[in-house]
């Protein structure tokens, strides 16, 4: 269970240990990077793009066809998932919080943004299109760094986690991210061990550093 209090102090003491001013990017002028309110990995927010079609794959990561993202969710049928560390030229990496009212894990914290791959999308065209629409993000380079498995009540993704190095500028997109900032990896990992990290990109940055 998410303890609200020690969250927002934690939040607190990372944004006052970041460099000078905070290198901060939000959907508006005010600074929005501090915890308001966690909400369950997935309550009752709606499934978003219900009717798109994604890639449905087997324990194996082997494709087996298709179904609508609203089915995908219904039954938690295996999919893939892209994931993206975006690392700047200090080496710190880009974290963002999702808006509240995302399907899945709304509120939470994402080291390493992507998203839901299409049916007959590969995992490296899924990425570049996400980070794009996301946040703006062209021109770089996507390493592939490993593929790994993910399954909780919410989701159950074969991903598949790229790096790249990225400075700026930022567009962040307005129904999916609710703010950003460049972290220092310490700060990330304190981020997942307090579990409000979305947990399968917990799970590929941890697995990344050997945490």
């Amino acid at each position: 269970q998410l303890r609200m209090k020690g969250s927002v102090q934690l939040l607190r003491r990372f944004l006052a240990k970041a460099p000078s001013p905070p290198l901060l990017f939000a959907r508006s002028s005010r600074r929005t990077g501090a915890v308001s309110s966690m909400a369950g990995a997935q309550g009752s927010n709606a499934v978003q793009n219900p009717a798109e079609l994604v890639c449905v794959v087997d324990e194996h990561n082997r494709v087996t066809g298709s179904a609508t993202r609203a089915e995908m969710r219904a039954r938690n049928l295996i999919h893939r998932c892209s994931y993206v560390m975006i690392f700047n030229d200090e080496g710190q990496l880009f974290v963002q919080k999702r808006v509240d009212f995302k399907e899945t894990y709304p509120s939470f914290y994402d080291p390493a943004p992507g998203g839901v791959v299409g049916h007959g999308e590969p995992y490296e065209e899924n990425a570049a299109r996400e980070i794009e629409e996301e946040m703006g993000v062209t021109g770089v380079a996507l390493k592939r760094e490993f593929d790994f498995q993910f399954r909780d009540e919410t989701s159950h993704v074969w991903g598949r986690l790229f790096s790249c190095t990225y400075n700026g500028p930022f567009r962040l997109q307005e129904s999916e991210v609710a703010s950003a900032h460049f972290m220092d990896i310490e700060q990330v990992k304190d981020l997942i061990d307090s579990g409000i990290v979305c947990p399968d990109s917990a799970q590929a940055v941890s697995q990344y550093y050997k945490w």
